[in-house]
């Protein structure tokens, strides 16, 4: 079992990206079970845990979350070299303005797509989610993002970000589910308006 466990290592040194996608496809259903706990599903009840939603949390977090902050940071690294303070504050303020919008928009419609919604529901809840998310986002992640890039070895800053995400995805989660609803409805609302004229 050790030399199982001296390869893992091994291989996650070796290949950083593996790394985060693996703590990736662990965190993210595990912030989508934390959020369908707070919503009231449990093991036993009637209102039972939507297993298939945390696995489109796993495969989403582990094939697309975790290679393009892969991407992200690779990039800032070779702009920006270092780790001093003032280019973090770069580094930093960057990510807020081309990362972070990106990685929104993409979870809202890369989610709705797994979900099997079709594309004009996926464009609607792009728009309809972005600016609230946008606006807790960018008065959080700075902060994170400061850290992870003047405190956290480069090898490390995937990981890092994995594990401070774990609250994220878990509000991420809860702005998708809670406004679902008002989506339907306006989707709804919208269609018996049509059918009325």
């Amino acid at each position: 079992m050790s030399v199982l466990s001296k390869n893992i290592k091994l291989v996650f040194n070796k290949y950083p990206l593996l790394r985060g996608m693996a703590s990736y496809g662990v965190i993210w259903p595990i912030s989508s079970f934390i959020q369908q706990t707070f919503e009231g599903k449990s093991f036993d009840s009637n209102n039972k845990y939507d297993w298939m939603r945390c696995a489109r949390y796993g495969l989403y977090g582990s094939c697309y979350v975790a290679p393009t902050i892969y991407s992200w940071f690779t990039i800032a690294n070779i702009m920006w070299p270092g780790s001093a303070f003032k280019i973090a504050i770069i580094k930093t303020f960057f990510e807020t303005i081309t990362y972070t919008p990106f990685a929104m928009c993409s979870f809202y419609f890369g989610m709705s797509l797994l979900e099997s919604k079709p594309l004009h529901e996926a464009i609607a809840e792009v728009q309809n989610k972005f600016w609230p998310t946008y606006r807790v986002g960018a008065s959080v992640w700075p902060v994170v993002a400061m850290v992870n890039f003047y405190l956290i070895p480069p090898k490390n800053r995937v990981p890092f970000i994995s594990v401070c995400s774990l609250i994220w995805t878990c509000f991420l989660a809860y702005m998708k589910h809670m406004e679902k609803e008002k989506l339907i409805l306006h989707i709804d609302n919208r269609s018996v308006k049509l059918m009325n004229i």
